[in-house]
């Protein structure tokens, strides 16, 4: 999986894989690593090294992916500092956590809330528009993303974007501000990673993501504002309660 030597056939499946990765989580905001690490365990990537990668490449797209959400104006300013700074907390605590805990343990607990949220949203969607409300809760949410972003290998957008929206948050806002924030909690996130692994963490898989990813982030973004709210939140709704109910399915096996 060394960069040395590898052709373009090579390399396709992973650009193919990152790009549809980034289109669901830069339109809905969520579900960039959980797609990643099925499609890529499903083309035969070993687990540490699908993991490695995914966050390592998050870094990069999400970097993108802030930006662009910026220019097309889909960010809530006061919002993102206010789950951005606990976010880089969370983050770092999960990271600090994760070797000495297993957070497996949790994860069973968490998926079947995220599943509840995502039924929730559903139905929530099919009785659109809802009045709009200043979400209430949102410093807890940003530390909860961040921790189990870290802690247990995906999580920010899920819990973030799906209870900000149940607050009353704006759909388009609230997914533009949760991805412009995760570039700084991935950051924090990746930084020790980074620094153990160097340029090792760099495979034919990982710049395949990376490269699949940053070209569509702006096409993500772009989508986020296009799409009426009430699509929005069915979308979010269907892709959480799915993944959830996969990831709860794996964790149960």
């Amino acid at each position: 999986m060394v960069l040395d030597g590898f052709d373009l056939t090579a390399i396709l499946p992973f650009i193919a894989v990152g790009f549809a990765a980034q289109m669901v989580d830069g339109a809905l905001g969520m579900a960039f690593g959980v797609i990643s690490n099925t499609l890529l365990l499903s083309l035969g990537v070993p687990p540490a090294v699908a993991s490695a990668g995914v966050h390592t490449v998050e870094t990069f797209t999400t970097a993108v992916s802030g930006i662009s959400h910026a220019i097309h104006k889909n960010v809530n300013w006061k919002l993102f500092l206010r789950i951005a700074i606990p976010g880089m907390i969370g983050g770092a605590l999960g990271a600090y956590v994760l070797s000495n805990i297993d957070a497996a343990v949790a994860k069973p607990f968490i998926l079947a809330y995220l599943i509840s949220i995502g039924l929730y949203l559903l139905w929530r969607s099919r009785h659109y528009p809802p009045k709009e409300k200043t979400p209430k809760v949102v410093e807890p949410l940003g530390l909860a993303g961040g921790f189990l972003d870290a802690a247990g290998g995906g999580g920010w957008g899920p819990v973030v974007t799906s209870n900000l929206l149940v607050q009353g948050s704006s759909p388009r806002m609230t997914i533009g501000t949760v991805n412009t924030a995760e570039f700084f909690v991935t950051v924090t996130i990746s930084a020790t990673f980074i620094a153990h692994l160097g340029w090792e963490a760099f495979t034919v898989a990982t710049v395949g993501l990376l490269i699949g990813g940053v070209l569509a982030a702006p096409f993500g973004a772009l989508l986020a504002k296009r799409i009426e709210a009430k699509t929005l939140m069915l979308l979010v709704g269907i892709v959480l309660t799915l993944t959830s109910i996969y990831g709860l399915y794996r964790a149960l096996a």
